[in-house]
């Protein structure tokens, strides 16, 4: 299964795809023809009915010439999924036509077995015309499906399917033609009916490809998934990691183009950028079966088995696209009690700002029913940017800080202090060095014991800022 290679140019396509459907009609109008001159002049219901046959080849070629020109056309406000639909239509046009076809030489070959004589002429032109259309059909069905195969067109393909079986039909009446005149020559009057029947089987053969053509036209114009792609796009996109299950896959086809539509559950607590790396993903693994489709992906969020209490606190915050952080839960006696920070806008006043709180803590309570109490610190989430006054030089501020974190044996090294005084307020921070195996658990007690023991030895600080960084880090 494959869609149209990247490698051809539009342009490219339906100049190639139109110059093979345009040589078409041109031999179709010259093998119709030839045909029923010589089906007249000799009688033969085997050659009229290929007469028949070969003028709605034409009809059919005109039309697949039509179609392949507009099918082309890239999507527009009106056909946003383009003008594909147009090479299936023609290609089901083209089957009513043969079954028209059909009709006509089943009924005129019953009126010649049972009904009236009709005397057959086996010329030398009549054998002239039918090997000749059997050549030119060889060569028409032979470039037309090599076309239809490069460009994923059906409109061609049906045309290559319907002319290759052109070639059987019409040697069954070159067949009928030479019983007839065997019978001539040693008087066997009964192979008279060679020609009759010969019809009946050409109208047999244009059932047959009457009916294949459509089932896939038919399918094609209901939108019918291909045979077994379904199935191969779900396990292609079962393995993609980071997919928890598949709700819904879609596929259909307009001309050369498919378009496949797939809801796929990911973890609820994935961010946004993740979701999108994960729908790229899925959107290749589709790819890889149905090249160059339209894919169109929509992210469900669902539930892990292995989410955490963390996980489940996060999930139900992001639903709110509120952000909470510094997540502690304690367990007390079997109660959970939980506290979280959460950052708001910072121009919304506090009953706002605590209804959105408390709306959240009820919702947080409801999904995880484990939790006893809640308590969150509600912070501004910063809108503006603060304008500094200047940058401070205080030797003794930075001794005293110094001196303070001597008190900790796993700080190695503090450095790079940055003292700024902003509306009037004191803010510092610095490069705190620790041992690289360190817990990041037991890193952030020592920063934030840390911000403390800074703020109590100088009071005069309003926000402390620390950095931490491994030992090796500073040895580069």
């Amino acid at each position: 299964m494959s869609g149209t290679p990247a490698l051809y140019s539009p342009n490219a396509m339906r100049a190639e795809k139109r110059a093979v459907a345009g040589n078409s009609v041109i031999a179709a109008v010259l093998v119709t023809v030839g045909k029923i001159v010589v089906g007249v002049t000799t009688g033969s219901l085997g050659i009229l009915s290929e007469a028949a046959h070969s003028a709605l080849d034409l009809i059919a070629a005109f039309l697949t010439y039509l179609s392949v020109g507009v099918s082309d056309k890239p999507a527009d406000a009106d056909h946003q999924y383009g003008h594909g639909k147009v090479e299936n239509f023609s290609a089901f046009v083209e089957t009513a036509l043969l079954l028209l076809t059909c009709a006509w030489v089943i009924y005129e070959a019953v009126m010649r077995l049972f009904f009236r004589h009709v005397e057959v002429e086996p010329s030398v032109w009549a054998f002239a015309v039918m090997l000749i259309s059997m050549a030119v059909d060889v060569w028409r069905s032979r470039a037309l499906g090599r076309i239809a195969t490069k460009y994923e067109s059906q409109a061609l393909e049906a045309d290559a399917l319907h002319f290759s079986t052109d070639v059987w039909s019409a040697g069954v009446v070159v067949v009928g033609l030479v019983l007839i005149l065997l019978g001539r020559i040693y008087h066997l009057d009964w192979l008279r009916l060679a020609d009759p029947i010969a019809a009946l089987f050409v109208g047999g053969v244009i059932i047959s490809v009457s009916w294949r053509l459509a089932r896939r036209t038919v399918d094609a114009l209901l939108d019918a998934a291909p045979a077994g792609v379904r199935a191969q796009i779900t396990d292609a996109v079962s393995h993609v990691d980071g997919v928890l299950e598949i709700g819904r896959v879609r596929i259909r086809r307009a001309g050369n183009r498919y378009f496949a539509d797939l809801a796929v559950g990911f973890a609820r607590t994935v961010t946004f950028q993740r979701s999108e790396q994960l729908v790229e993903a899925v959107t290749e693994a589709v790819r890889r079966i149905l090249p160059d489709a339209d894919v169109t992906v929509q992210p469900l969020p669902r539930a892990q088995r292995s989410e955490n209490i963390f996980d489940r606190i996060r999930a139900v915050a992001t639903r709110h696209n509120l952000n909470v952080h510094d997540i502690s839960v304690q367990d007390l006696h079997g109660r959970l009690h939980v506290e979280q920070h959460v950052e708001l806008d910072e121009n919304l006043t506090l009953k706002t700002a605590h209804d959105q709180v408390t709306e959240l803590e009820a919702d947080m309570r409801r999904e995880v029913s484990e939790i006893a109490d809640i308590l969150t610190h509600i912070e501004s989430e910063p809108a503006t940017i603060e304008t500094g006054d200047e940058l401070v030089r205080d030797a003794d501020l930075e001794r005293r800080l110094k001196s303070v974190a001597t008190q900790f044996p796993e700080i190695l090294d503090v450095h790079e202090f940055i003292i700024k005084l902003v509306r009037g307020r004191l803010y510092v921070s610095c490069h705190c060095t620790l041992s690289d195996d360190l817990s990041l658990a037991r890193v952030h007690d020592i920063q934030t014991e840390l911000e403390i023991k800074f703020k109590q030895a100088a009071p005069e600080l309003f926000r402390v800022l620390i950095h931490p960084e491994p030992s090796t880090d500073n040895r580069r």
